[in-house]
């Protein structure tokens, strides 16, 4: 949904294990996650970011709105790629991925002449959102 368009009224926000939704009494509902998958949003930046743990559907914005990128994911502990294909950015400046749960990965991402690499896991503890990608 185009940023433009979305409620102000409700926030939502994805943990490892579930997708929290709190409207604007303050009152909240969680959904499970699914066990075996992992969501992470990505947003690979050039000049701005901001600091994110686990990612607000409804509020984080990253620098790289509809641009086209190529990402890859590889398992580090056995060289399987997970990943590889050709995306857009959303109209936030995120990409979501949905990844296998429980595992250690390189994940790189590309556009144009510019690439970041950064290494990611998809435990309990991980973070759901990722904004340190810088594209050099």
């Amino acid at each position: 949904m185009p940023v433009i368009d979305r409620s102000t009224e409700l926030m939502a926000s994805i943990e490892p294990d579930q997708l929290v939704l709190t409207d604007d009494q303050n009152n909240q509902t969680t959904l499970p996650m699914p066990e075996d998958d992992f969501y992470v949003s990505i947003a690979p930046y050039l000049e701005q970011t901001h600091e994110c743990y686990f990612h607000s559907l409804t509020t984080c914005l990253g620098e790289l709105a509809n641009t086209d990128v190529d990402v890859t994911v590889v398992n580090t502990t056995s060289g399987e790629t997970i990943l590889e294909d050709s995306l857009t950015t959303y109209d936030n400046g995120f990409i979501g991925l949905w990844l296998p749960r429980g595992i250690d990965a390189t994940l790189t991402v590309s556009t144009e002449d510019r690439t970041a690499k950064q290494g990611i896991s998809t435990r309990l503890d991980d973070p759901t959102c990722l904004t340190t990608l810088q594209l050099t």
